[in-house]
């Protein structure tokens, strides 16, 4: 991690993870108002651009803050590594929703269940992602 101190590095992965947090608490419920308008999977998609902007606002106040990257150039990497995310999400959430949780009979929250693992299992691929390419402290 470029010679840092681990404790800061563990400082910024726990304000990852919180910022990340609100992210994904913008998205499930941003998810439930889109459910009343789309289908599941396309809810999840809507969701996640929403969570996203969130995600990326409060990276790059928070969590980030040694970035000298352009707001213009960090975005366009924030999505990229986001594109990797959002399909990670959207595999997890769609295998739970109609595939194991059916599965293992599971009836109640089927929906939110799915897609909050979705939200999930991203974190750590994300704050690397984001950590060596969206918001790197030095330009190479």
């Amino acid at each position: 991690m470029s010679g840092r101190n681990p404790a800061s590095d563990k400082r910024q992965f726990l304000l990852f993870v919180l910022s990340g947090g609100v992210a994904a608490l913008v998205n499930i419920v941003s998810r439930l108002g889109f459910s009343q308008l789309l289908r599941f999977e396309l809810a999840v998609l809507a969701a996640y651009g929403v969570g996203m902007v969130t995600a990326y606002v409060l990276a790059r106040r928070f969590v980030f803050v040694a970035s000298r990257q352009s707001v213009r150039r960090s975005f366009a990497a924030f999505a990229l590594v986001n594109l990797v995310a959002v399909m990670q999400t959207w595999l997890v959430s769609i295998g739970m929703r109609y595939l194991l949780l059916p599965l293992i009979g599971m009836a109640a929250l089927v929906d939110l269940i799915a897609h909050g693992c979705g939200v999930i299992v991203p974190v750590f691929t994300s704050f690397l992602g984001h950590k060596h390419i969206s918001f790197r402290e030095s330009a190479k």
